[in-house]
């Protein structure tokens, strides 16, 4: 059963729960999607808005409680943590610091934060999220980028045609990735398509996509480069100056998910990451009964959601920029 969640998460549920084809679901599942719901409080485009994930009504954790891989004998196919559904600008993120990190709208200023529309694109032209039980650690400099993670989990792209919401765990294919210089730490983008898209049974790799979505691609890899810029940020680099197939990037995957399992384990520097989990009793340093959870971490006991605030009107625009990458400002 659903617990105050919207009539748009009622209806998309189900699909969430069957969303598997035969080679993400494997012979046997042990993370059932069907016991999975929402608890929704507080009013969207607000700083206190927080959705946690249930699992038979007990909250849980989206970021170490939902499995990286539906089925362990395929490591193409992952789960994918919805957090900015195509085409919608509130910057919404795991929340890396509270118990069981909930789903946030992230701050700057102590305002709420949005994304500039970047013509042609409005907002985010995918929906974008997270990767659970993966974590990109920023206590050393990684190999191929030589600049240490930005202490968050692995970040998603899917160019999928289905429909998405936020809090939604999907189950996507896995084509390539981008490795972004943000600021000077590693973030990793990853390239991936839900399975469920009728496209998915056709491609494997980012390279694939060319002969079905001409120009894709390359128009995504450059909206990663500039989508900061209306913001007064510079033009970010990515690493290589090319897309990493998806073989590589199920390897770079995988090795996060070490990270993070010493990251659970109590193994490295949390960074003031919470790393309370649900789902793995012998690691005693961050796991926590889901049914004590709400008591323990004085979580709201159910959902409460409010008329969402108002956005400021300006998110309502297009920026343009020049050939240089320049935000065109009227004289």
């Amino acid at each position: 059963m659903l617990v105050g969640s919207t009539f748009l998460q009622l209806a998309l549920l189900p699909a969430l729960a069957l969303g598997f084809t035969e080679a993400a679901r494997g012979k046997k599942n042990d993370f059932d999607l069907d016991s999975l719901s929402l608890r929704e409080v507080g009013a969207r485009n607000t700083l206190d808005w927080r959705i946690w994930l249930e699992k038979d009504g007990q909250p849980i954790s989206f970021w170490h409680d939902v499995p990286l891989y539906p089925s362990k004998k395929n490591n193409r196919i992952i789960n994918f943590v919805v957090e900015i559904p195509r085409w919608t600008d509130g910057k919404i993120e795991t929340k890396r610091s509270e118990p069981l990190n909930p789903i946030f709208h992230d701050d700057k200023k102590d305002a709420p934060r949005f994304v500039e529309s970047v013509w042609p694109h409005k907002s985010y032209p995918f929906h974008y999220g997270s990767i659970p039980q993966t974590w990109e650690s920023p206590n050393f400099d990684h190999d191929y980028t030589g600049f240490p993670g930005d202490n968050d989990p692995v970040d998603l792209f899917d160019i999928s045609e289905t429909s998405a919401y936020t809090g939604e765990i999907k189950q996507v294919k896995i084509l390539g990735g981008l490795a972004l210089n943000d600021g000077g730490e590693t973030d990793w983008k990853v390239i991936g398509i839900d399975v469920n898209d009728a496209l998915a049974d056709l491609i494997d790799d980012v390279s694939d996509l060319e002969e079905y979505r001409p120009d894709l691609a390359e128009t995504f890899y450059q909206w990663f480069t500039y989508y900061k810029v209306p913001r007064g940020d510079d033009v970010l680099e990515i690493v290589g100056g090319k897309y990493q197939t998806a073989k590589y990037m199920a390897k770079t995957i995988q090795q996060s998910h070490g990270f993070w399992e010493d990251l659970v384990r109590g193994r490295v520097d949390s960074n003031e990451i919470s790393y309370n989990q649900t789902s793995h009793r012998d690691w005693k340093k961050s796991y926590v009964d889901s049914k004590d959870a709400t008591k323990k971490f004085k979580i709201p006991k159910k959902s409460k959601i409010l008329p969402a605030a108002e956005r400021p009107a300006k998110y309502d625009n297009w920026y343009y920029l020049d050939e240089d990458y320049k935000l065109i400002e009227l004289k």
